[in-house]
């Protein structure tokens, strides 16, 4: 099989003193290709130093809703300037997260708008954060969306009829290891029954989000234990994971515009 992890983030601190051991356990793990993905200038900066050293492995620029206090247009600037590194595939991650409020609601909003906006000027795909934004969120995506935008739901924990609105506007959405979890994962493992194959991706959000039987020993995710996300993935819709695999990663490939990995 081959695995796309579709959004990690390699650039932690966590990983720095065996960044190449878990890179290598990856492909160990069948994991081919992988996207760091940036959250603010600095970790944007750093998943593409560290996605240049590496095959398949593909980079981010964005500011994360809890940055948003810390924004400016100089920083977007800056993230707009990155854009022109080839290993930089998508725009994100940004959206909405009214759950921690790390930022004001203002702030996320003004700076949510302006990303979909540069997103649209670069041309790159959007990778998409929202957590209890009541609507929110998908009223101001829906302001900024048209014909020929793609993007992906990160880690998808919405409701069936923003699912539903979702996969109307062409997005796709991302599954992670909370799919894996008996309780906490219930809702989304039917959910994910309504999702259409070629919409469906899989990713770790590593270092977070450890999946079931890997968090059982390790506090720490990793790309490696995506993998554990689609053989529960392949389960739940009782098709084979080899059958699922390679429809998956062609997904992946389609949003990033990775024709060469198809």
């Amino acid at each position: 099989m081959q695995i796309f992890d579709s959004h990690c983030h390699l650039d932690d601190p966590a990983y720095d003193r065996d960044r190449a051991a878990v890179i290598e356990r990856a492909h160990q793990a069948q994991v081919r290709a992988m996207m760091l993905v940036g959250i603010d200038l600095a970790t944007s900066e750093k998943a593409i130093a560290i996605a240049a050293a590496q095959a398949y492995t593909y980079a981010s620029v964005g500011l994360h809703p809890h940055d948003a206090r810390q924004c400016d247009e100089a920083i977007l600037a800056r993230l707009r300037d990155l854009t022109l590194d080839p290993r930089v595939k998508a725009w994100g991650e940004t959206g909405l997260d009214f759950n921690r409020m790390h930022s004001p609601q203002a702030d996320q909003e003004r700076w949510f708008h302006r990303q979909l906006e540069l997103a649209a000027e670069t041309n790159l795909p959007m990778i998409f954060h929202e957590r209890d934004s009541g609507g929110r969120f998908l009223s101001i995506l829906e302001s900024h969306w048209g014909a020929g935008r793609k993007g992906v739901v990160h880690c998808f924990s919405g409701n069936d009829r923003e699912l539903d609105r979702y996969l109307e506007m062409g997005l796709y959405i991302g599954i992670t290891g909370i799919v894996t979890l008996k309780s906490r994962g219930e809702a989304l493992r039917a959910q994910a029954l309504r999702i259409p194959p070629d919409r469906l991706l899989v990713e770790t959000d590593a270092p977070y989000l450890t999946p079931t039987p890997e968090r059982n020993k390790f506090k720490r995710n990793e790309p490696a234990f995506v993998r554990a996300v689609l053989l529960k993935l392949a389960e739940i819709r009782a098709v084979p994971a080899e059958t699922l695999a390679p429809v998956i990663w062609a997904n992946s490939c389609r949003l990033f515009g990775l024709p060469e990995l198809l």
